[in-house]
């Protein structure tokens, strides 16, 4: 009886609070080298292409329309896809640059 009254008197140690924050520091180092930090570059890149874009370059808007650049403002790029026909787009919206070309005159 004295001997069970000793290991019931006995409380077994809680969690160690530092493991507990290790692993969750662990797990938010997983997710920022294999999520956060290639979004941030592919994001940085994209950026950087809408940046330099230029008049006559062909693209390609995210909404997959193939089209080459006639007007460029700070917002907006007018883009032509067939003879006649003109689009007037966001900027931020062109996915990628299919080549690059010199203005026409």
């Amino acid at each position: 009886m004295l001997i069970l009254s000793l290991l019931q008197a006995q409380s077994p140690a809680g969690p160690n609070p530092f493991g507990t924050v290790f692993m969750f520091g662990a797990i938010f180092m997983i997710f920022y080298f294999l999520l956060i930090r290639p979004q941030r570059k592919q994001q940085k890149t994209h950026d950087e292409m809408v940046k330099s874009l230029s008049r006559g370059d062909e693209v390609v808007t995210m909404g997959g329309i193939f089209g080459k650049i006639v007007h460029l403002t700070d917002d907006r790029v007018t883009i032509r896809t067939a003879d006649d026909t003109r689009l007037e787009i966001e900027r931020s919206k062109i996915g990628r640059r299919v080549s690059g070309g010199q203005a026409e005159g």
